[in-house]
């Protein structure tokens, strides 16, 4: 997939594309530029191509450990916050080793709906991880050799653990807070390019070493 049909000049693309890099938010690149809001549309062709080129990695079955988690996203409700909130988007993410993430927007975080997403997205007898709390942690996840977590009495246990998970979540979470608001259709694009980023970040320094 490619950027076309782009009225901006080289220039005001060029710049946009550095602000994206930056994750300046789209109101913010078009104010410094000077230039309407609506001509930033750039941003989320760029957030539509990330989108493509990590399709069929999505599409791909997980063959090695992986660590599962889920998490809320947005929404508020006057006096009462996390998961109970109004307006949240439920997110289920699976971290392959190597820190490759692949997200899906599931409506909810219930067990029966996030099971049937591992058994897509995992080989059978694959190992996974889950913290002790997790709507996937239940003890008849059949067809995989499942290990938990109990952060009430440890973060981590040898190599039972989902810190890569969560922290991906922490990074999406910070960066997405800056957007004041993200409609439904347009949240998986943001969620994606957080997952693009969050990768790059971790593969392209093991390439310079390796280099």
């Amino acid at each position: 997939m490619q950027i076309t049909n782009c009225n901006l000049s080289k220039r005001v693309q060029k710049k946009l594309l550095e602000f994206f890099v930056l994750q300046v938010t789209t109101r913010f690149a078009a104010d410094i530029l000077s230039i309407q809001s609506n001509s930033a549309i750039l941003h989320r062709k760029i957030r539509q191509v990330i989108s493509r080129y990590l399709t069929p990695a999505a599409d791909e079955i997980f063959n090695a450990p992986a660590g599962l988690d889920e998490s809320c996203f947005g929404g508020h409700r006057k006096g009462k916050c996390g998961r109970g909130a109004a307006g949240k988007a439920a997110v289920f993410g699976i971290l392959k080793r190597h820190n490759q993430v692949d997200t899906v927007v599931t409506g909810n975080v219930e067990f029966e709906t996030l099971v049937p997403v591992i058994k897509k997205k995992t080989m059978p007898d694959s190992i996974v991880y889950t913290d002790g709390l997790s709507s996937c942690g239940k003890p008849d996840v059949s067809g995989f050799t499942h290990h938990r977590i109990n952060h009430s009495k440890a973060f981590a246990d040898c190599q039972n653990h989902i810190n890569g998970m969560e922290n991906f979540w922490n990074q999406a979470q910070r960066v997405l807070r800056k957007y004041n608001v993200i409609d439904r259709k347009s949240f998986p694009l943001f969620l994606k390019k957080s997952g693009f980023r969050f990768q790059l970040q971790h593969t392209v320094p093991a390439a310079k070493n390796a280099a």
